[in-house]
């Protein structure tokens, strides 16, 4: 069993509506060391891939994503979930629908970050119907770049977003992949990986 894992079951809270709270360790207060060693099994997974980039949404996957990228030795970029005055010029832009959040929001993100050279990584928290993943692949491909991998620290195995990614032909590697949870007495089962 991984250190995610271990941590899922011992701090994660079920909440009703298949959510599962883990905001004490992963994102609301961040665990900077769990994030190291999640980024050190990310860039041991993605090894041979020629990444350059590291793209990940926010809010919470920047702190992972950013640790992860300076394993790497690049970049992150973060798709924004609203333009500001700060950003200017052209823009890729998706709209993703948040499983947690219940809303639909615009991403953009700045041309001038992400093109065709780019061999992208993307890091998210949570995976459950796919919707921000279907989103910054749509991104990477707007710029003409290549999704190289994703990486999600916790997969809901029991929602369709994995198996559709995998579909795709991405290489997908959660970390921690939930089998089942249960609000009403707050258990937990993981998916055993090798």
């Amino acid at each position: 069993m991984n250190v995610l894992e271990e941590r899922v079951l011992k701090d994660g809270v079920v909440k009703e509506g298949n959510v599962l709270k883990v905001d004490s360790f992963l994102n609301h207060q961040c665990d900077v060391e769990l994030f190291g060693e999640m980024a050190d099994e990310w860039v041991r997974r993605f090894s041979g891939k020629k990444i350059n980039k590291v793209l990940t949404i926010e809010a919470s996957g920047i702190g992972m994503a950013c640790i992860t990228a300076q394993k790497l030795h690049c970049p992150v970029v973060f798709a924004k979930k609203s333009k500001s005055i700060n950003i200017d010029g052209d823009m890729y832009i998706t709209e993703v629908e948040s499983f947690t959040h219940k809303e639909t929001n615009q991403v953009i993100v700045s041309k001038k970050f992400l093109g065709e050279d780019d061999r992208v990584l993307i890091i998210d928290d949570f995976l459950a119907n796919g919707a921000a993943l279907q989103g910054l692949i749509s991104i990477v491909n707007q710029a003409g770049g290549r999704v190289e991998g994703i990486g999600i620290a916790i997969e809901k195995g029991f929602q369709p977003g994995g198996k559709f990614i995998r579909n795709l032909g991405y290489q997908l590697e959660s970390l921690v992949i939930v089998d089942s949870m249960d609000w009403t007495t707050g258990s937990i089962v993981l998916r055993k990986q090798d």
